[in-house]
């Protein structure tokens, strides 16, 4: 009976192959319109009904036009992403399917139409029910406008060539009996149901056509050139069109490889020798390529590139040319490879793809390359040798990579659908992690059980559609130890995992140490002996959720570490160190690294760089900063800037301390409590001293990818202020001590297409009480038309005083509080004078009435008129004691050169009267500008968070 049921299995096997892999047909007979950069498509679709349920549609893929409006799913994610030229770019630009025709195979019209929320899906009526196993014929004429690559690299390029993929219908992959309908989101992740693709190709005779297609057939004459290609078993393949080809063949007994990468000054004879290394590397721990041919371009590479190796500057050389084109290609053949061939749901598994593809570049590295640094050459000076970026190993980045995102609160389940996460975690953080994931549970097992899994996997996956229960399945087989923690927690949770040592007990013999664990966590953890930086021993801790006490065999080891390899996944590695010997302080030792680095859990860090700052009052300051917060974020920092005064020969500076607390399962996700101090001069020869301790709550959306954050500020600022000589500013400003109770909230939502934001202030002194409000709306029209509108309230609830100090100011803010970066706070007149802050009324011009000590409410408006040209209209009411109610308003030109950080205002027309034409023109100009790097670095990395 045994026999037998091998050979049923066997025939099984067979036909289940046959029905997934060769049921559905694709023939394209295509022409390239290049003048006008369409494809005139006619297709032929045979498709073959594998479900169990009689179906009445069938629903085709058409991402090509998700490009047609910034409506599209497509389009509302590049504006989430603060990516601007999709919504500005014109029609022609874009890529849409158009005058659509569908034909059965008796010539009847069918009707179709696309989806409710699914613009880039067609769905398709059929005639008559399609019965399980039954095939139906489609026929299909279209257009096919192609988009610009500058949006997704996929497109035309400026210089005539085309980059095509994603481009053609095909029916959407079928799972457990329904249509898988996944819209393009830029995420490379489209589900076609496998088929076998007959595709012919008219072009111009003086295009060069690469495909990963086999070729079949030409016909060449003196105009023009008709290419036929044929593909079997394929859910996808790539199309490059160029006036001159750029790719290479290289073939070796596995496969054949086109590929356009750049290589730097890598010879021809280096790069066939590391394709030939990778391609092997791959067959051996992977499998076979099923195909006879793969290109891996450029346009792959830039897409989804080596991160960290991508960002280092090319005057560096760090590597060399023919090991910078090696992993480069590394990257790309291994994400061509396995889209190509892993039948897995490329969204809501796509963990699985990114373990895969992470952990078989990381053997690869410790296989050829186990003493690359992640800085290549620069380790060998020794200059460099004490940063910890610079003596890094190459597959620790990875770890340093996840953390980024995990120490801000931001990372995410890999287990989680694809769709749901942040760019940053979609790209890098969430690849690595999937990756490291694996590398772990392979150093728990030992074995080579992870690799064999895999290999397993990639088998079954050749057969049938797998999913992520195939893959757990291979993996628990296997398995000699219970892995349900590695599930559960690892992969379908955001867990962090934080080991630390709580007691340790030593003897000349023995170590008997209780372990601490901070989240709760249950996963195991290895527990390393240490003398003299070398490994003595090292053993593995089942996980457990509170405490765990371990007694060991010292053999000499004069430290115990937790995690020393960064086997694990671990939040905090600053805590898994503890010294045998008597002095407790030498757990690690001091680090003074020059300017900035990477967290080295080895040791304690502090860093230093020398600094210049200026204002009208102090003159230049050149000083020194100490910190200790690295390029990863940390629970408590310290930064500490002495600066000498220049102008008064005194000392000035700063000092911020700060304790940020991630809390992981609520909405308000960080709670942060700083308290800073300061002292600089505010006027010449009068200093100011400020205290302002601060307790700020953030709060996000459940979607993280939704652009809506919530900020609440409780402070109370202290400031004492010298006393200033008459002659120089207003003899009734007499108050010099102020102890402000501040409470701030701001909901906030950015977007490329509209920007809203609300918020509220109250401010509580002896002296005073003052509310307000503000919201501000900003909208960006297709035609690159921006309007800005903002509305201001605000007043006093109660004043004791007859001084103007705390008013709300009209034309300049009155920072009484010491928040802005002022150059020239005191100053009434000159090049200082004329910095403007948009805080209160937010007026421009300098009107008579300068701020208002009952109430004040305000509108300003803006409107581009040409690209970053716009006029600005305002206009306000103001209220102040015994004076009648007061109408203001002004216009002029806003030259909004970086919204928010560097903008130029030029008055035409206010409640002064005219004053273009002024012999003082020049003064009433006003120009927003801010050299605070934090500030910029946040502009332009909002569309990774």
């Amino acid at each position: 009976m045994k026999a037998y049921s091998k050979y049923i299995l066997f025939i099984a096997l067979i036909f289940n192959q046959l029905f997934l892999h060769g049921q559905h047909q694709n023939k394209l007979t295509v022409e390239l319109l290049d003048q006008e950069k369409k494809l005139e498509v006619r297709q032929t679709i045979v498709f073959q009904n594998t479900t169990t349920q009689p179906l009445t549609k069938l629903i085709l893929n058409d991402w090509n036009h998700s490009y047609s409006d910034q409506k599209t799913p497509l389009g509302k994610r590049f504006s989430d992403e603060h990516y601007r030229a999709f919504h500005l770019a014109k029609y022609k630009d874009r890529g849409s399917t158009n005058n659509l025709s569908i034909l059965s195979s008796t010539q009847q019209s069918l009707q179709w139409c696309r989806p409710e929320n699914h613009p880039d899906l067609v769905e398709v009526n059929l005639s008559e029910h399609l019965l399980p196993g039954e095939q139906v014929t489609l026929h299909l004429l279209y257009y096919i406008n192609i988009p610009n690559s500058k949006f997704t690299r996929y497109g035309y390029e400026l210089d005539g060539s085309f980059n095509l993929k994603n481009w053609y219908l095909t029916p959407a992959r079928v799972h457990d009996g329904a249509f898988v309908t996944y819209s393009n989101l830029n995420l490379d992740d489209i589900a076609n149901a496998p088929f076998d693709v007959d595709f012919t190709l008219k072009t111009a005779r003086s295009y060069r056509v690469t495909t990963d297609l086999n070729q079949i057939n030409s016909e060449v004459d003196s105009i023009s050139q008709i290419l036929r290609f044929f593909g079997k078993s394929r859910t996808n393949f790539s199309l490059y069109i160029e006036n001159r080809t750029t790719y290479a063949s290289y073939k070796n007994k596995v496969t054949e490889v086109v590929t356009n990468l750049e290589s730097g000054k890598a010879d021809d004879i280096q790069k066939a020798i590391a394709v030939d290394k990778v391609v092997n590397y791959i067959d051996a721990n992977l499998g076979t390529y099923p195909y006879e041919k793969i290109t891996v371009s450029q346009v792959d590479y830039d897409r989804n590139p080596f991160y960290g190796l991508n960002q280092l500057p090319s005057f560096l050389n760090p590597f060399t040319h023919e090991l910078l084109f090696e992993l480069k290609f590394l990257k790309t053949y291994t994400n061509t490879f396995l889209q190509q061939t892993l039948s897995i749901d490329p969204r809501k598994d796509v963990w699985i793809f990114d373990a895969i593809q992470i952990y078989l570049m990381m053997n690869y590295i410790d296989t050829h390359y186990p003493d690359l640094k992640m800085m290549g050459n620069l380790s060998k000076f020794k200059i460099l040798k004490s940063y910890h970026l610079i003596d890094l190993d190459f597959n620790e980045q990875y770890s340093y990579f996840y953390m980024l995102m995990a120490r801000k609160n931001l990372d995410q389940a890999i287990g989680d659908s694809k769709e749901t996460s942040l760019k940053f975690n979609e790209q890098i953080s969430g690849k690595y992690r999937a990756g490291l994931s694996l590398k772990y549970l392979d150093n728990y097992l030992n074995d080579d059980l992870v690799l064999q899994s895999i290999k397993d996997f990639y088998e079954i996956n050749q057969n049938k559609q797998a999913d992520r229960v195939d893959f757990e399945q291979q993996l628990k087989q296997k398995a000699s130890k219970d892995i349900n923690w590695f599930f559960d927690i690892v992969i379908d949770s955001r867990d962090l995992i934080d080991y630390k040592f709580h007691e340790v007990q030593k003897t000349n013999d023995s170590i008997t140490a209780t372990i601490h664990n901070k989240t709760g966590a249950a996963v195991p953890v290895p527990i390393y002996g240490i003398k003299d930086k070398k490994i003595v021993f090292k053993e593995w801790i089942d996980g457990f959720s509170k405490d765990s006490t371990v007694t060991l065999a010292r053999i000499d080891a004069d430290r115990i570490v937790l995690n020393y390899e960064n086997n694990v996944p671990e939040y905090n590695e600053r805590n898994n160190w503890r010294s045998l010997s008597k002095v407790r302080f030498a757990n690690k030792p001091y680090k003074f690294p020059f300017f900035q680095d990477l967290e080295d859990p080895h040791y304690n860090q502090i860093l230093w760089v020398p600094i210049l700052n200026y204002n009208l009052y102090d003159g230049f300051m050149p000083g020194i900063r100490f910190y200790n917060k690295t390029i990863l974020n940390r629970p408590f920092t310290y930064d500490v800037n002495p600066v000498l005064s220049t102008k008064t020969k005194s000392l000035a500076g700063n000092i911020n301390l700060m304790y940020m607390q991630n809390n992981r399962e609520t909405k308000w996700y960080q709670t942060i409590y700083s308290v800073s101090a300061s002292r600089f001069h505010y006027a010449p020869e009068a200093e100011y001293y400020r205290l302002n301790p601060m307790l700020i709550f953030r709060k996000r959306q459940e979607d993280f990818r939704d652009n809506k954050k919530e900020q609440l500020m409780i402070r109370y600022v202290m400031i004492n202020r010298e006393n200033t000589d008459p002659a120089n500013l207003d003899p009734n400003e007499n108050y010099q001590e102020l102890s402000i109770f501040n409470v701030k909230y701001l909901n906030v939502k950015t977007e490329i297409l509209s920007h809203f934001s609300f918020k509220g202030d109250l401010q509580l002194d002896k002296p005073y009480g003052r509310a307000s409000i503000e919201t501000d709306y900003r909208n960006l029209s297709t035609g690159n038309r921006q309007f800005n509108i903002r509305w201001f309230a605000g007043t006093f609830l109660y004043q004791t005083t007859d001084t103007d100090y705390y008013d709300f100011g009209i034309s300049q803010v009155n920072d009484y509080l010491f928040d802005y970066n002022l150059y020239g706070r005191s100053e009434t007149s000159g090049f200082f004078s004329q910095q403007y802050v948009g805080g209160d009324a937010g007026f421009k011009s300098l009107l008579d009435t300068r701020s208002a000590n009952k109430w004040l409410t305000t509108l300003n408006t803006s409107y581009s008129i040409w690209n970053w040209i716009e006029l600005y209209g305002d206009l306000g009411l103001v209220k102040n004691e015994n004076i009648a109610l007061e109408f203001i308003y002004e216009s002029g030109i806003r030259l909004n050169l970086l919204t928010d950080y560097f903008e130029i205002y030029l008055p035409i027309h206010s409640s002064n009267g005219w004053e273009v034409g002024q012999s003082d023109y020049l003064t009433r100009m006003r120009f927003m500008f801010t050299l605070n790097p934090n500030t910029l670095v946040g502009l332009f990395t909002r569309k990774w968070f």
